[in-house]
């Protein structure tokens, strides 16, 4: 099979939920495929579920450089919030009016700010996604301490990089990361240690979310429905299910 044979031209890994991720080489792993984002030795890798991989497609654009020293580790001034249905209602409402996933979403607001709406970054970058003060402005973010105004524009954002590097994932969070210049300079990943750690965090994170997905709707599927008992009475309030029973469970 082609996924099991390590490749070593640049190839597009192309995904079920429509990503791409470029890489140099690949090896298979037992149920996973580890994709390695450049050719050297100390290379960053993704580990991806071998059957969520569509397609492999070559890809001519050159490889980045090989890495140079890492840049600096994003930094949170304050402890992170309780997980709630808050930021959730703000990731589902940004996730349907720009069509990025929510689970994406909330990967990215993880490995950017561990969910806490006070993060700062020493370069400064603020709030859920770390928007930095050019990129709110552009994006008509005011407040980057609002939750709900710092996830609208950093989902915001992100589509626009999506859309910039034709759903490829990778780019998109490298830019996302280190900036679409540098993505632009490098071809592709820039070669830095906390690019490459950055995107296999949250390309992993994500993944885990929808083999859960996957896993869950499939014993639904293979799990019989019992018998509905037949109605011996007139439903009434009590008989209806709680506020509590309705809500759907955080996943922060």
């Amino acid at each position: 099979m082609l996924l099991a044979l390590p490749a070593f031209a640049a190839d597009l890994a192309v995904l079920q939920n429509g990503f791409s991720i470029r890489h140099e080489r690949r090896e298979s792993l037992g149920d996973i495929t580890r994709l390695y984002l450049d050719a050297t030795s100390q290379s960053g890798y993704i580990d991806v579920p071998t059957g969520q991989i569509a397609s492999i497609e070559h890809d001519d654009s050159p490889p980045p450089p090989p890495a140079q020293p890492a840049a600096s580790q994003l930094a949170a001034t304050q402890p992170a919030v309780p997980q709630g249905a808050t930021i959730q209602d703000f990731v589902y409402a940004a996730s349907q009016k720009h069509g990025v996933d929510a689970d994406l979403i909330q990967s990215v607001i993880r490995a950017e700010s561990g969910f806490n709406p006070k993060a700062v970054s020493r370069k400064g970058a603020r709030g859920l996604m770390q928007l930095m003060p050019s990129t709110a402005s552009k994006l008509g973010v005011t407040d980057s301490m609002d939750p709900a105004a710092n996830v609208e524009g950093g989902t915001h954002y992100l589509r626009e990089l999506l859309a910039r590097y034709n759903n490829d994932l990778v780019k998109a969070l490298a830019a996302y990361n280190a900036g679409p210049e540098r993505v632009e300079q490098y071809k592709g990943v820039p070669p830095y240690r906390e690019t490459y750690a950055y995107i296999s965090r949250i390309i992993a994170d994500f993944n885990r979310k929808k083999l859960a997905q996957f896993a869950a709707n499939a014993q639904a599927a293979t799990t019989p429905r019992a018998a509905k008992p037949k109605a011996s009475h007139t439903a009434s309030a009590s008989d209806s299910s709680t506020t509590a029973d309705a809500q759907p469970a955080a996943s922060n």
